[in-house]
């Protein structure tokens, strides 16, 4: 294989968000990705970014709100295999933020809501739930779809 064709994964950076033992969560809608279920605010890396510079652009781009790349701490990295794409999903807590939570892209996510970390939602994108579990059990790796 040259080095044209050498494969190449995708990127994504998930923000995990806790007040008071509660995540913050948004509905996926409209995407054709986990539509109706429960996910973090997340993205793709753009190139030329740092997981952290990536999830501050995506919480100021979905949820109105400004952290700075410094006040993140990778908790989870997740190996992700799906028919059609591969994944490295980084997720990263921060602790402060600045910023009233919003909705800016209605037009992808039916909504913003805050849940128990002990009572998450039954309808969730499968990573997620994995994540936040993982996490919750102070796991930092773990992968996802190999066995499907």
């Amino acid at each position: 294989m040259s080095i044209e064709e050498r494969f190449r994964p995708y990127a994504a950076a998930y923000l995990v968000l806790i007040k008071n033992d509660e995540v913050l969560l948004l509905k996926r809608y409209n995407t054709g990705y986990q539509d109706g279920n429960y996910s973090l605010v997340s993205g793709h890396f753009d190139g030329g970014e740092t997981a952290g510079q990536c999830i501050a652009r995506e919480a100021r781009e979905e949820a109105n709100i400004i952290i700075t790349p410094e006040d993140s701490e990778v908790v989870h990295v997740l190996h992700r295999f799906r028919p059609d794409r591969e994944y490295f999903d980084v997720y990263l807590k921060v602790k402060k933020w600045a910023g009233e939570i919003t909705n800016l892209e209605p037009n992808k996510c039916s909504e913003l809501k805050w849940f128990k970390l002990n009572a998450l939602p039954e309808n969730m994108a499968p990573e997620v739930k994995q994540a936040l579990n993982k996490i919750n059990g102070n796991i930092f790796f773990s992968e996802l779809g190999w066995d499907d």
